[in-house]
């Protein structure tokens, strides 16, 4: 499955030409007229990085990006401006912990290789961010519904190891349903 980039912004030729520049086999790219709309995606799929303009009619990128990082943490954030100032991107990195700040007009290069570090970056937040309240909300259903679901075990070097549950755990699982 690849991973997904969201572009949020409330210009449609703005979108349409990131897209464009961010074309791809290695990931998806899906996006988003607005800060609403975005956070619907987020709650919705699997967004690995987010690119927000800052300036949009409802909502400004940093105050979305700051959502973003409330409801889902390990996504890495990318703010888009046409007008940088040194508090701006102070409140970029120390209240929304964004990864980098791109200016319009944007360089192809330097984005697609933005791009390519914050998937990477994206990797290493999913293995090391706690979850948010909205993820914990959602394994406590799934394990509600289907207790044992949410049992990981993972040996030395993270990866997945897959046990069989003894007699008195699968006997307490079948007394609990």
């Amino acid at each position: 499955m690849k991973d997904t980039i969201l572009i949020v912004d409330d210009e449609p030729a703005v979108l349409s030409a990131l897209v464009r520049s961010l074309r791809s086999d290695a990931y998806d790219v899906v996006t988003a007229p607005g800060g609403e709309e975005a956070l619907h995606l987020i709650r919705n799929r699997d967004i690995r990085v987010v690119i927000s303009d800052q300036k949009m009619s409802r909502i400004q990128g940093i105050d979305f990006l700051a959502l973003v990082k409330q409801h889902r943490p390990a996504i890495v954030r990318i703010l888009l401006t046409g007008n940088a100032d040194l508090d701006l991107a102070l409140d970029a990195v120390n209240r929304v912990e964004v990864f980098r700040m791109l200016t319009k007009p944007w360089n192809d290069i330097e984005l697609k290789n933005i791009v390519l570090a914050a998937l990477a970056k994206s990797q290493t937040n999913l293995r090391a961010t706690p979850l948010s309240p909205f993820q914990r909300d959602e394994r406590e259903e799934l394990e509600r519904l289907h207790p044992g679901i949410t049992r990981l075990h993972k040996d030395s070097d993270g990866s997945l190891v897959i046990e069989d549950l003894s007699d008195e755990e699968l006997e307490s699982i079948k007394n609990q349903t």
